[in-house]
């Protein structure tokens, strides 16, 4: 290589690494003052032991009581935290599975105040003061299943299990709300939980067998006769 040729590539190379660190510092320097804003901040405004002067208008309160399967909780709630997210990772119910995390597939389904929610496009503040029931509340006292969780074991429905708690969760709102559907108006209600399976008639299947267990136990109530 000529003495000409050196100079242009040794020019070359100091402009390639010079703009490359001045890229690099940019992105340290973004890195960092996001990092301080979230930290300085973003979170001022839902600090838990804010008072009146220290307040940011539009902030909301971190530490917040949720009525979850028939029990108050205490929990820090980030601003934009999802009650799925909350479910599972604050209060340790793990019943309440994340799947798609964009309201298509069901998995999540909880209810909130007796109506079917996907809790992964819910904010948990928006529950506050409102009775949240997951898969974990529907057990007896003494642990025994749910008349719709034991048609769904008998009828044998779930195959992978996955979609299964938000199946139950869907079942148990409809039975509530119309304790005799036709097979038809149970495949509506539970139109919105996706089965990845395939094991739609199955659950159907175990739906009705509830809604049949119901019926029975409404005309022969225990202790009676």
């Amino acid at each position: 290589m000529n003495p000409a040729t050196r100079i242009v590539q040794t020019d070359y190379d100091a402009d390639r690494y010079s703009r490359r660190e001045f890229i690099k510092r940019v992105i340290a320097s973004g890195a960092v003052a996001s990092a301080s804003m979230y930290v300085f901040g973003g979170l001022s405004g839902c600090s838990a032991t804010r008072d009146a002067r220290t307040a940011v208008a539009g902030g909301v309160e971190r530490l917040i009581s949720l009525n979850v399967n028939g029990q108050v909780r205490r929990v820090d709630v980030l601003p934009q935290e999802t009650l799925a997210t909350t479910l599972r990772y604050k209060l340790g119910l793990t019943g309440t599975k994340l799947s798609c995390d964009r309201a298509e597939c069901g998995a999540c389904t909880v209810l909130i105040d007796g109506v079917t929610h996907y809790s992964c496009s819910t904010l948990t503040h928006s529950v506050r003061a409102r009775k949240v029931l997951t898969i974990e509340g529907l057990s007896g006292p003494n642990g025994e299943l749910h008349p719709v969780q034991q048609a769904f074991v008998e009828e044998l429905a779930p195959q992978c299990g996955f979609c299964t708690p938000g199946q139950v969760m869907a079942a148990v709102a409809l039975l509530e709300a119309n304790p005799n559907p036709t097979r038809e108006e149970a495949r509506h209600a539970l139109s919105g939980n996706l089965c990845r399976c395939g094991a739609y008639d199955n659950y159907l299947n175990a739906v009705m067998r509830a809604a049949r267990a119901r019926a029975v136990l409404s005309a022969n109530p225990p202790g009676v006769g």
